[in-house]
């Protein structure tokens, strides 16, 4: 069975520029909650994905899973109320070094207000899956060894020591990975990690590549019903597949050279 992975990032009506065109509007949002309700799919974390994938547990009938990265303030204000009263389940990836109480591990460049601590902290006590998405949402794929490890054990180690439980889930800073990144997300103990791809997972597909569907703020709802249906994925997503396989040509290279300059062997 193919189940959509739906891929968000802001639930706001006005959010900062930068991150405008992956946002949603929390009208739109609570419309595709109730499409997804009508059509009788039921929502999935990608914990509970994983179970199914592993054969734990059996898939329900119309399964889809719904997960929103980088962790922003917007998630807790308008996202969660909406899933509390649509019974939906979720995962958030959160951006260890970007959250608003960061404090001394403080790490890149935030797009937009984030979530707190004791934010991501109610999050989790309602039943919101949190994963990792890096400490400072790294173009993983670029950086050299130790600074990998780093960014993904840092992230983990901090969700864990807040979280009082086991954060085995990762998603990838700009979807992007390699196999030396996979590696490393593995030997860090992850068990699953998210990508973007915009396809629906199939069975057989790579746990430490799962493909996610993007849901941006021009998706309207009606594109939104064939994505989640499965209809017409290559037609939908034609432009980003384009501009992310041109765009893979050009990290593959940069990634030779660094590892030409630093000792390493490519990945």
């Amino acid at each position: 069975m193919t189940v959509p992975v739906l891929m968000y990032h802001s639930v706001a009506a006005d959010p900062a520029d930068a991150v405008r065109g992956l946002s949603v509007h929390p009208d739109r949002f609570a419309a595709q909650l109730d499409l997804l309700a009508a059509e009788g799919f039921t929502t999935l974390t990608v914990g509970e994905l994983a179970a199914v994938r592993r054969g734990e547990v059996a898939a329900p009938e119309r399964p889809v899973v719904l997960t929103f990265d980088d962790g922003y303030a917007d998630f807790h204000r308008e996202a969660l109320p909406r899933l509390v009263r649509a019974r939906a389940r979720a995962t958030v990836f959160v951006t260890t070094g970007w959250l608003d109480d960061a404090g001394a591990e403080a790490a890149g460049e935030p797009l937009d207000r984030m979530l707190s601590w004791s934010q991501v902290g109610e999050c989790d006590a309602a039943g919101v899956e949190i994963g990792a998405h890096s400490h400072s949402h790294a173009q993983l794929d670029q950086l050299p060894d130790a600074a990998l490890r780093d960014e993904l054990s840092r992230s983990r180690r901090l969700l864990e020591e807040r979280l009082g439980h086991e954060v085995p889930h990762l998603a990838y800073p700009f979807g992007y990975s390699s196999a030396r990144v996979r590696r490393a997300v593995a030997d860090a103990g992850y068990r699953l990690a998210a990508a973007v791809g915009n396809l629906a997972a199939a069975p057989g597909s790579d746990g430490y590549a799962l493909p996610r569907l993007t849901v941006a703020r021009d998706t309207d709802l009606d594109t939104f019903g064939r994505v989640v249906r499965g209809e017409q994925h290559a037609r939908i997503y034609w432009k980003q597949r384009t501009l992310t396989a041109g765009y893979l040509v050009v990290r593959r290279g940069r990634s030779a050279l660094a590892a030409v300059s630093s000792g390493r062997r490519p990945s």
